[in-house]
C-alpha cells in the first residue's frame, strides 16, 4: 500500500460513525461493515496487502480462532472514536468504543501494511496486545506480537515516496482495486482448477482405453477352456517337476503348454478353468465398467465446462472447494464427489452406480435433490436434522445442474427429505412431499 492511498482511505473512513460487523472472510482478508451498508475489505496478505470495497458476501468457510472471536465481540457494533495513521507509518489505527466494553476501556484495531510483517492487531488502551491475526516471536522479529505483551512501536524511517498524488473519488478507487484483484485471482484459480479436473478426466480416459474388448475376452475364455481340457486329458503325463507339457490338441496339432508354478498336477486344469471363468465374467460385465467410466468422464466434462464459465472466485470455490479435498482424504469417500456449501456437506453422484450408493448412505432427514424429468446426478445435503437456509438449497441446485448438463436454460429441481424417496430400480426413484426451485444455467442455448 502506498502512503498517500492510506491517507485518502483514512480520510474517507472517518466519515463513518460505527462498525456494524467485523469478521474474517478469507485466510488473510478482514471485512469491516461501516454504518451497516458499506463493506470495506482489508486484504492482509504478506507483501501484497491492499484495501478494496465490494458487496458483502457470506464466507465459504467459518473462522473460529481466538482472534476471530475477539474481533467479532470487540469490534462488531463498536463506535468509531477516531481513525488515524500514527507516526506517518503504513498503518491504519482505529480507536473504538466496544458495545460491551473491554475492561470498560476503549480498544485499538490496528492494520499494519508492513511487508512480511503485515498484520491485524487488537490492542487495549495500555498498548497491550489482546490478540493478533499473526503471532510473531522474538526469533522472527525484535517486535514480539503475542497476547498480553506490550506492543513496541514500529521503528521510524525516512520516506522517499513522493506524496503528490490525490485520489478524486476514493469509492471508485476502492471498487477498481477489487475488480483488478478479482480478475487476476479468477484467472489463476481457473487455471489451477481446470488442470486438476483435466488430470482426473485423463486418468479415467486412460482406464477406459485400457478396457479389454469383449470379443478378445471371448477368445481368451475358449483358449483357457481348451488348455484345461487338454491338461485334463494328459494328466497322467504331468510330473510335479515339469514346467511344460508337450502333447497334441484335439485336432491332432502339436502343442506346448506352459504349466503354472507351485500348483499340483491334479489342480492345473482347475487353474485354467478358473481363468476361463474370469474372462467370461469380465466379458459379461465389461459394458457396466465402460458405462461407469464414460459417465464419470461426462461428469468431469460438465464440471470443466462450469469452471470455464465461472465469473467469480466464490463460484470457483463452490465448484472445487479446498476443504472437500482434505475432508475426502480424512473420511475416505469414494462413491461420490464431496462439496461444502456454507458449512453444509454436499454429496453428488457421478453416475447411476454412485446415485444408488448415495441413496443408501443418506439419512432420513438429509435432503435429496434431482433435476426433474432429466437423467442427472443425485445430490444429498447432510442436514444433521437442521433446517437448511434457502441460499444453501439454491447453491446446491446450481451444482446439480452444472454437473449434469452443459446446455443453458431454466431447469426445475425437485428436492425433499430422503425418507420420502423410494428406490424403484437401479437409481430410478419415486418421491413425494417435495418442493421445486427453478435454476437458470447461463450460456448459449443449444438447439437441435
Amino acid at each position: 500500500m502506498k502512503h498517500y492511498e492510506l491517507k485518502e482511505i483514512v480520510k474517507y473512513l472517518n466519515k463513518f460513525k460505527y462498525i456494524s460487523r467485523a469478521r474474517r472472510v478469507e485466510d488473510n482478508t478482514i471485512e469491516l461493515s461501516f454504518d451497516r451498508e458499506n463493506s470495506i475489505f482489508f486484504n492482509m496478505r504478506r507483501g501484497e496487502s491492499f484495501i478494496y470495497k465490494n458487496e458483502s458476501i457470506r464466507p465459504l468457510q467459518s473462522y473460529n480462532a481466538p482472534f476471530d472471536t475477539l474481533l467479532h465481540s470487540l469490534v462488531s457494533a463498536s463506535k468509531i472514536i477516531n481513525i488515524e495513521i500514527p507516526n506517518g507509518d503504513r498503518v491504519i489505527r482505529f480507536l473504538l468504543s466496544p458495545k460491551s466494553s473491554y475492561k470498560e476501556k476503549n480498544i485499538y484495531l490496528q492494520f499494519e501494511f508492513t511487508g512480511k510483517h503485515t498484520n491485524v492487531i487488537l490492542i487495549d488502551s495500555e498498548e497491550i496486545v489482546i490478540e493478533a491475526l499473526r503471532h510473531i516471536d522474538s526469533s522472527s522479529s525484535f517486535r514480539v506480537i503475542r497476547p498480553a505483551i506490550k506492543l513496541e512501536a514500529i521503528p521510524s524511517f525516512n520516506r522517499n515516496e513522493k506524496e503528490v498524488k490525490r485520489i478524486d473519488n476514493i469509492e471508485e478507487f476502492l471498487i477498481k482495486k477489487y475488480i483488478e484483484f478479482e480478475k487476476k485471482r479468477v484467472k489463476v484459480l481457473k487455471k489451477q482448477k481446470l488442470l486438476n479436473i483435466s488430470k482426473k478426466r485423463e486418468k479415467l480416459e486412460k482406464s477406459l482405453n485400457r478396457l479389454a474388448n469383449p470379443k478378445t475376452l471371448s477368445i481368451e475364455e475358449k483358449k483357457y477352456q481348451n488348455l484345461a481340457n487338454i491338461v485334463l486329458a494328459n494328466l497322467y503325463n504331468i510330473k510335479p517337476y515339469n514346467k511344460k507339457l508337450e502333447t497334441y490338441d484335439f485336432e491332432g496339432n502339436k502343442i506346448t503348454i506352459d504349466l503354472p508354478k507351485n500348483i499340483l498336477p491334479n489342480r492345473i486344469s482347475e487353474y485354467f478353468f478358473k481363468k476361463a471363468k474370469k474372462a467370461r465374467a469380465k466379458a459379461k460385465n465389461i459394458h457396466i465398467e465402460k458405462e461407469n467410466l464414460t459417465t464419470k468422464i461426462s461428469f468431469y466434462s460438465n464440471m470443466y465446462h462450469a469452471i470455464e464459465r465461472a465469473k467469480t472466485t466464490q463460484e470457483l470455490e463452490l465448484l472445487v472447494p479446498k476443504r472437500a479435498k482434505s475432508q475426502r482424504k480424512k473420511e475416505k469417500i469414494k462413491e461420490c464427489e464431496l462439496f461444502w456449501i456454507d458449512d453444509y456437506k454436499v454429496l453428488i453422484g457421478r453416475n447411476s452406480k454412485e446415485n444408488q450408493a448415495l441413496l443408501k448412505i443418506a439419512k432420513s432427514n438429509d435432503i435429496w435433490m434431482h433435476i426433474r424429468d432429466i437423467p442427472s446426478s443425485h445430490l444429498i445435503i447432510k442436514t444433521d436434522k437442521q433446517n437448511l437456509p434457502e441460499s444453501v438449497i439454491q447453491k446446491a441446485g446450481k451444482l446439480c445442474v452444472d454437473f449434469s448438463l452443459k446446455q443453458a436454460g431454466d431447469y426445475a429441481i425437485d428436492y425433499c427429505e430422503r425418507k420420502f424417496v423410494k428406490i424403484q430400480e437401479g437409481s430410478s426413484v419415486e418421491y413425494n412431499k417435495y418442493k421445486t426451485i427453478i435454476i437458470r444455467k447461463d450460456g448459449v442455448e443449444i438447439r437441435e
